[in-house]
């Protein structure tokens, strides 16, 4: 009887061990445009934590992955630019409604805001957001229809003007018209409109997230881009969720989680740091201060009454933005 135990016992691990070694060591990411270096540094580190899994990416504008995941992307999870991108997702089914209850700081890992970036010397003497209503400006920004990266850069400039106008609507919509006026060409997502702005040579100023001037400027140095931090902007978050349909279908939930959770631990945070992120966590975010000036942010919840409002009232078809976009 003995025996037999043994040998059954021996049999049970043979084959748990195949089952153990075939558990799922795969996830693909998809984030948003600009965010190539930023993750393609974070997975390295993962891997290294974690030897033997391997973290593809998917990179375009946060809506249109959005879109692509409903029509059959396959990502098991999602590091987007804009709340309202994952809630389309939870709309349709592929992330729980609680998503941001999931991870610390309303699943938000890092935060940036609306910044500019200029040819050395600012020979245009571009400062603040009323700059860029000037004739003689030619501002560069993505497709706020494609790109979250537009949508704050559209946000922040209406929280200026608001400010800027005691909140008449009609001046703050002339305003925020201007700038779209003074756009020589919507590109589809943050990394073709810095191409645009930096190897084209199009444009005075281009809008993206200060972590994108950061790195652009460390890339091609001093003598040819400068960075502008304008007087006020707004709080960008950088939102992330397993998307739960593909990751039960894969059988990835705890792979994803475990991902997703590193973005928060102290090596996560000090590379999101490294590429010009703002970050939580108190002794990366000391670690980094004197690289990251003080600036006021304003927030969508305090300026526009949170992403719902801003969804149905800005961003819905027929919406305000689709009122200053037009046909262009």
């Amino acid at each position: 009887m003995n025996r037999l135990l043994i040998i059954g016992t021996a049999l049970a691990a043979l084959v748990a061990g195949p089952v153990l070694a075939q558990q799922p060591n795969k996830l693909l990411n998809a984030s948003y445009d600009i965010a190539r270096e930023l993750f393609a540094a974070e997975n390295e580190a993962f891997v290294k934590v974690h030897p033997g899994v391997t973290i593809d990416q998917s990179h375009a504008g946060t809506s249109k992955q959005a879109r692509a995941i409903v029509e059959g992307l396959e990502a098991d999870v999602v590091t987007f630019n804009q709340v309202t991108d994952i809630d389309f997702l939870v709309k349709q089914g592929f992330v729980s409604k609680d998503w941001q209850k999931n991870f610390p700081n309303a699943a938000s890992p890092f935060y940036s805001f609306p910044s500019f970036l200029v040819r050395a010397g600012n020979p245009k003497n571009i400062k603040d957001w009323n700059d860029l209503v000037r004739d003689d400006v030619k501002v560069i920004f993505p497709n706020p229809k494609t790109s979250g990266n537009a949508r704050y850069t559209y946000l922040a400039a209406t929280a200026y003007a608001k400010e800027a106008f005691g909140g008449d609507e009609e001046k703050v919509e002339a305003f925020v018209k201007k700038i779209f006026d003074n756009v020589p060409v919507f590109d589809t997502g943050g990394r073709a409109a810095t191409t645009t702005f930096v190897e084209r040579q199009i444009g005075d100023v281009l809008i993206t997230f200060e972590a994108e001037t950061r790195g652009i400027a460390k890339q091609y140095g001093a003598d040819k881009v400068e960075s502008v931090i304008p007087s006020v902007s707004l709080l960008a978050e950088f939102p992330v969720a397993v998307v739960d349909k593909v990751a039960k279908k894969h059988g990835t939930e705890t792979l994803a989680k475990t991902y997703l959770d590193f973005l928060y631990s102290e090596e996560g945070q000090r590379v999101a740091a490294q590429f010009g992120h703002r970050v939580h966590d108190p002794k990366i975010k000391a670690e980094f201060a004197s690289e990251f000036p003080e600036v006021r942010l304003v927030k969508v919840e305090d300026v526009f009454g949170g992403w719902d409002k801003v969804q149905k009232e800005h961003f819905a078809s027929g919406g305000e933005l689709d009122q200053i976009y037009g046909n262009r």
